[in-house]
């Protein structure tokens, strides 16, 4: 299946607990069918402070930590780049040359 959204798009989460919120994604695990967007789908994960080699204290704090956690590539819908709402994807080949382009306005993401 190709890559609709890629890393650094701006897309609207359509399912779930974060529903109708929007951010940029941060990274894609294509092989998952997951993406990870900046300030969604917040997780607390327990850590231990970890020591790195050669430093007098511990450099990375331990205790309850909150990061972004997965979010399954149907939840999400790409931002239009003309009017912010959420949009489809198709793919326009120019010139032997793959270029996504949103469906609800016709033009081009990349």
């Amino acid at each position: 299946m190709p890559a609709r959204i890629r890393s650094d798009d701006d897309v609207i989460v359509i399912g779930g607990k974060d529903r109708g919120k929007r951010g940029k994604v941060l990274r894609v695990e294509p092989e998952k069918h997951r993406v990870y967007v900046e300030g969604l789908n917040i997780v607390k994960r327990h850590q231990r402070p970890q020591q790195v080699s050669g430093a007098q204290r511990a450099e990375q704090v331990g205790g309850v930590i909150e990061k972004e956690g997965p979010i399954h590539v149907s939840n999400v819908m790409l931002a239009d780049p003309k009017d912010g709402k959420p949009t489809r994807i198709g793919i326009e080949i120019i010139d032997g040359k793959r270029h996504r382009v949103a469906k609800r306005s016709g033009t081009r993401i990349d």
